[in-house]
C-alpha cells in the first residue's frame, strides 16, 4: 500500500508540475512554431508515441542508480526525493524535441528544462548535413528493451573524429522509417551529385569535338577541290610555250641550212 501511495504520490505532483508556470504557454507557442527549415522537411520524426516507454526507461534508470547510492553514500535518498521533478524534466525534454530531415540536413532541436526548472530551460540545436553522414545506427540495450525504447545514432563520415562526436538521440518512435529517409536521401544527392558529373563530362569532350572538326574542316588553299582546274590551265599555257619556243627553233635551224628558202619566202 505505501508504495502504491508513493506512486500516487508522485504523479500528482509531476502534473501539477507540468500544470504550473506561466512559462507553459510560451513553450507550447514555440513548439506549434514552423521555421523555413521544417516547411521544407520531406521527413519528420515522432517522439509522441513514445513518450510513455521514454519516461519509464528513464524513471527505471534512476531508481536503479538511487537505490545503488543509497547503499554507497546514502545519496540516493535525496534522489528519489528528486524523482518527481526528474520525470517533469523527462517529458517536457520529450515534448520538446524535433527531428526532421531537410534536403541537405538533419536538424534535431530540443528545449528542456534545467535540473532546477525555476532557474529557466536549456535549448539545443543541431544540424548535420547530410553529405557529412556515414550512416544511421539503430541500438536498443537490455533495459531498453524492456520498455520498447530505441537510441538512433547518427555516424558522421572521417576516421579522424572520434565516436563522441556521432549524435545519439533517445525516444524515436519510429526508427526504421527514420533511417530509411536518410538513406533515400543520401541515394537521391549521391544520383544528382553523379548525373551532373557526368552531364560536365560530356559538356566538355562536345565542345573538343566540336574544335577538332572545326579544325580539320579548315585545310590549305591549295587543296581545295575548285582549285584543281586552274592548275590544270596553267600546266596547259606551259606546255604550248614549250611548243612554241620548239618551233621558233626548229625553223630558225632551217632557215640557217637553206638560206635560198628564206629569200623566197622574202
Amino acid at each position: 500500500m505505501e508504495s502504491k501511495d508513493g506512486v500516487a504520490e508522485i504523479d500528482r505532483l509531476e502534473r501539477g508540475l507540468l500544470m504550473d508556470g506561466g512559462s507553459d504557454s510560451e513553450q507550447s507557442h514555440d513548439d506549434d512554431h514552423i521555421d523555413d527549415h521544417e516547411e521544407s522537411a520531406f521527413y519528420t520524426a515522432s517522439f509522441t508515441e513514445a513518450e510513455e516507454n521514454f519516461v519509464k526507461y528513464q524513471t527505471a534508470r534512476w531508481v536503479l542508480y538511487s537505490m545503488l547510492l543509497v547503499l554507497a553514500w546514502g545519496i540516493g535518498l535525496f534522489m528519489l526525493i528528486y524523482l518527481p521533478v526528474r520525470r517533469y524534466i523527462l517529458r517536457k525534454d520529450i515534448r520538446s524535441r524535433k527531428l526532421y530531415v531537410t534536403p541537405n540536413a538533419i536538424v534535431y532541436r530540443v528545449r528542456r528544462p534545467v535540473p532546477f526548472p525555476c532557474f529557466g530551460v536549456l535549448k539545443k540545436e543541431k544540424h548535420i548535413l547530410l553529405p557529412s553522414v556515414a550512416d544511421v545506427v539503430i541500438e536498443q540495450g537490455y533495459l531498453q528493451s524492456l520498455f520498447g525504447v530505441y537510441s538512433v545514432r547518427i555516424e558522421n563520415i572521417g576516421v579522424r573524429r572520434p565516436p563522441s562526436d556521432d549524435v545519439q538521440i533517445q525516444g524515436v518512435a519510429n526508427p526504421h522509417d527514420f533511417r530509411k529517409a536518410v538513406l533515400i536521401r543520401l541515394s537521391s544527392m549521391r544520383h544528382e551529385l553523379l548525373s551532373r558529373q557526368a552531364s560536365n563530362v560530356e559538356d566538355v569532350a562536345t565542345s573538343r569535338i566540336g574544335r577538332s572538326s572545326v579544325a580539320s574542316m579548315s585545310p590549305s588553299k591549295p587543296l581545295r577541290h575548285d582549285a584543281l582546274p586552274h592548275l590544270g590551265e596553267v600546266a596547259i599555257l606551259q606546255k604550248l610555250e614549250e611548243v612554241g619556243s620548239s618551233v621558233k627553233r626548229v625553223q630558225s635551224l632551217i632557215e640557217e641550212q637553206n638560206p635560198q628558202i628564206s629569200e623566197l619566202a622574202d
